[in-house]
């Protein structure tokens, strides 16, 4: 897998799905992990080898239905740049890309799946799709994660369910996400307020990479805290009512922000300075995104669509820009080629 090799493959990013005005994308995760094995952070390098043979061969090898569909990659091939892309991309995590050795990746062509191999914990299943579709993506997750238990048989305990190596995570082994676009919650204010609400309701709200990460472009992640004493079905549910009342209040936000003149100059003097501009840096292309993507959400901006501009976004991110032109570059170096990636696309 080479810094300059290109797949045509279309990939789930480049789609719309439902409540796209709102919701950017909603991710499946399951962590699982193999009987007799240690921990990834207890095991020998033999013992990784051992893993990511084992899941490589259940998913891709024999009769497999899904053989076909998956590419396997060893983690200590992929360059640095690579690896960050991937992340910006949230096919792998920061953890997995700061200490390649002993990890592996399964990857779907569109990279709507992508499974961590001896990451945190053996397997992180991974689904991911635009849109509002957490019970679509759940049932991808499911078969995936039944197939691989059939022949790998994963650690489970009739009490505590899953076995993981974090706590937080035993019983279902699920997290489940919303990425959310909340440009009007943010400028009034209120996110604050709704933060603390959802942590009673069993949820949390966080930056665009999950934990520990700062929102970028109003870009936030609301996902299910509680995984023991909980079902898959009932995490689900609480979590789509959540998203929902999230949107009702989001729309209401913005409906006095639309009214506004000046707000509407600002979706504007956005779109002028992505199609103009021979410099940007991340910073600012993350404010000018947030105000354009709401612009074109609410159909001020009609001749741009929301699946355009979330392709555009993986476009112009730091190491997905290097990744396109096949070398490193300094951080002006970037700024020039993102503007320029702006003009051409938004030409």
């Amino acid at each position: 897998m080479s810094g300059n090799e290109k797949n045509t493959e279309r990939k789930w990013y480049q789609t719309q799905g439902k409540e796209a005005d709102t919701v950017i994308s909603t991710r499946l995760r399951f962590a699982r992990n193999l009987n007799g094995y240690p921990f990834p952070h207890r095991m020998t390098d033999a013992q990784k080898k051992e893993v990511n043979e084992k899941v490589r061969d259940a998913l891709i090898g024999g009769n497999s239905a899904l053989r076909d569909s998956f590419t396997y990659v060893e983690a200590d091939q992929l360059s640095p740049v690579q690896l960050a892309a991937m992340v910006e991309r949230h096919l792998i995590s920061p953890e997995f890309a700061g200490n390649p050795k002993g990890r592996a990746l399964l990857m779907m062509k569109d990279e709507s799946v992508s499974i961590m191999l001896n990451e945190e914990d053996h397997l992180r299943i991974q689904v991911m799709g635009s849109g509002l579709q957490l019970d679509e993506l759940y049932d991808t997750a499911d078969k995936i994660d039944t197939l691989l238990d059939e022949t790998l048989h994963f650690a489970f305990d009739e009490e505590l369910g899953y076995l993981t190596a974090c706590p937080t995570n035993l019983g279902t082994g699920m997290r489940a996400s919303v990425m959310l676009h909340l440009p009007a919650l943010t400028a009034s204010g209120t996110l604050n307020r709704i933060a603390s609400s959802l942590d009673k309701m069993g949820a949390t709200i966080r930056g665009s990479y999950g934990e520990g990460s700062q929102s970028s472009s109003a870009m936030y992640q609301v996902s299910n805290q509680v995984t023991l004493g909980i079902s898959e079905k009932d995490t689900l549910s609480n979590l789509t009512e959540i998203t929902r009342q999230m949107i009702a209040l989001e729309k209401k936000a913005r409906a006095g922000m639309l009214k506004s003149e000046a707000y509407q100059d600002t979706v504007w003097r956005a779109l002028g300075l992505m199609k103009c501009a021979r410099v940007m840096s991340s910073e600012e292309f993350g404010e000018l995104y947030s105000a354009l993507r709401m612009g074109v959400a609410e159909g001020i901006v009609t001749d741009v669509t929301l699946d355009r501009l979330a392709d555009l976004y993986v476009k112009v991110q730091p190491a997905n820009i290097m990744e396109q032109y096949g070398k490193e570059l300094t951080p002006s170096q970037r700024d020039q080629k993102r503007a320029e990636i702006l003009r051409n696309e938004l030409r």
